[in-house]
């Protein structure tokens, strides 16, 4: 038994001194947090529609590709929209407060419209403008995202929208 409670602290000691050393390093970006507002306009007859936006953006390989996971609820005068998307972008820094991202990817959306039911998968075409306020780290900033949707499901849906807000570095 005191075997065993000797190897636990011991460990204990050993992982913390990793943590400290880790903790220098530690302010590398892990996600950033978007969170707003969005509206889209059908360009098939649909109507508009407004509500509100949330995504979190990942970076896998850094200058090169960028991942956000999203999902936006859409309310028009006689339906619900929920959209949920996964974008790959390609980021450009333009300055060292404005990034620039264009992606496309995959949308599953789900719509209830005069009492009707429909699931269908999308595409979708986004360019994501990131602006930074402070220079050194980038810790809170706002953001504007232009798209464009085309449903692939019954009637074939297109419409334009743009979405905007907070954005959120978690490091």
């Amino acid at each position: 038994m005191k075997a065993t409670i000797s190897v636990v602290i011991v460990s204990f000691f050993l992982c913390a001194g990793n943590v400290v050393a880790q903790s220098v390093e530690a302010d590398k970006e892990i996600a950033v947090v978007e969170v707003g507002a969005a509206t889209s306009q059908s360009l098939t007859g649909g109507g508009s529609s407004f509500g509100p936006d949330f995504a979190v953006e990942v970076t896998p390989v850094e200058n090169w590709l960028e991942l956000e996971a999203g999902v936006t609820p859409l309310f028009g005068a006689h339906s619900t929209e929920w959209d949920v998307d996964l974008l790959f972008k390609k980021p450009w820094t333009l300055s060292k407060k404005v990034e620039f991202m264009a992606g496309i990817g995959p949308e599953w959306v789900h719509t209830r419209q005069y009492g009707v039911t429909t699931n269908s998968v999308a595409g979708e075409a986004i360019g994501d403008f990131m602006f930074w306020p402070s220079v050194g780290k980038h810790r809170f900033g706002w953001y504007l995202e232009p798209s464009y949707d085309y449903t692939f499901g019954r009637g074939h849906e297109q419409s334009i929208g743009i979405s905007g807000g907070l954005l959120i570095s978690i490091r």
